[in-house]
């Protein structure tokens, strides 16, 4: 099982933005890899934080996380930081540690060139509520920018390649020197040296692509996933950005979602309440037949078990809730008007609340217990 980020630096569910960024530090300083040579535990240790930081210091990653545990960013590339390299990380250090940071024995922003992140790309996939209910892996048709064949690159002059320029200033307290990122390259190294004729200035162009999208059970109208790696990608030595995959849940004709919970709503004939009866209804998983007890009340609620949405956190699968309603008819003929007219004095047909029957805002209370 993959660890609680919380427990990975040490602070509470309720730390603040500020304690989160604090024990992040902490936690690079004393795993880095240049203060612990050849050490592969500390070196994941240091990976952990950083993948922890990422997740934790953005809002709203975090509000998933709080509510769906890892499960949020699992499934087909799906991630908050699974999918970090060292480059990733160090990225990070000129916002936890400032940017003239240059880590131990020149990692980081001080000696470092940065590899360019390219660009998200963001889809919105629309998914029936049986899908959602059972996980599907869709192929989608995605327009990515893509290096050009033919595109070359040189090292950029204006910082000889080190992706950052240093700037020297005197302060009464002495000289201070601070690097910054190049202006001339965005801090790649590196600069166009020869492209082909439908790339773009940075060497790219468009290019369509079909993308293989795991979805896994349980997901959400407008929550947002990650395949990392699927969008637009960078010029010289960057890396690719990520495509982020909005879902969108259909209307289903008979069934509406609550949470994990789906409702029916099944009408009966007068005749069909009193005398009992038996009907097929759609689930998510199938058609299934259920029984109808004769004398059934309009308002009565058939809960069937494990046959709503799974959790997307693997915790179980919610209720199919189906309401009972008994159908009055709007008209009569002479004979049914003469029939129900002999039946409106009959103790059978006289309302009986005190039956045993519990009332609806008792149903209401037991279905949400």
């Amino acid at each position: 099982m993959k660890e609680d980020f919380y427990d990975i630096l040490g602070v509470s569910k309720n730390a603040s933005e500020a304690e989160i960024k604090k024990a992040y530090r902490k936690k690079a300083i004393e795993f880095h890899p240049d203060k612990n040579p050849g050490d592969t535990t500390a070196e994941e240790k240091f990976k952990k934080a950083a993948e922890a930081y990422e997740v934790l210091s953005d809002p709203d990653k975090k509000a998933r996380y709080d509510q769906f545990g890892h499960q949020a960013f699992e499934g087909g590339g799906f991630g908050g930081g699974g999918g970090m390299n060292m480059d990733d990380i160090f990225s990070q250090f000129g916002d936890i540690f400032g940017g003239g940071f240059s880590g131990f024995g020149g990692f980081g922003g001080g000696g470092r060139q940065r590899r360019v992140k390219g660009s998200n790309l963001r889809i919105r996939v629309k998914l029936s509520l049986e899908e959602i209910a059972n996980g599907v892996e869709k192929k989608i048709k995605v327009k990515r920018k893509v290096q050009a064949k033919g595109t070359t690159y040189k090292t950029c002059t204006t910082c000889n390649g080190s992706g950052q320029v240093t700037r020297v200033t005197n302060t009464i307290l002495g000289r201070m020197q601070t690097a910054t990122t190049c202006p001339a390259c965005g801090g790649a190294g590196q600069m166009i040296d020869h492209r082909p004729a439908d790339a773009d200035a940075q060497g790219l162009k468009v290019s369509e692509e079909t993308v293989s999208i795991k979805i896994p059970a349980g997901v959400e109208d407008g929550m947002q996933l990650k395949v990392s790696g699927k969008g637009n990608e960078a010029p010289g030595n960057g890396v690719a950005g990520d495509l982020l995959v909005a879902i969108e849940e259909l209307d289903h004709p008979e069934l509406q979602r609550e949470g994990n919970n789906l409702h029916f709503d099944l009408y009966v004939s007068f005749s069909e309440a009193a005398l009992g009866t038996s009907r097929e209804i759609d689930t998510v998983s199938g058609k299934v037949r259920i029984k109808i007890e004769e004398g059934v009340q309009s308002g009565k609620i058939l809960r069937l078990r494990g046959k709503g949405i799974p959790s997307l956190n693997g915790y179980g699968k919610g209720d199919l809730l189906v309401h009972v309603n008994v159908w009055t008819p709007k008209t009569l003929n002479k004979e049914q008007r003469e029939f129900f007219e002999k039946m409106a004095k009959d103790d059978h047909f006289k309302p009986n609340p005190d039956s045993g029957e519990k009332s609806f805002f008792e149903k209401v209370k037991d279905m949400f217990s």
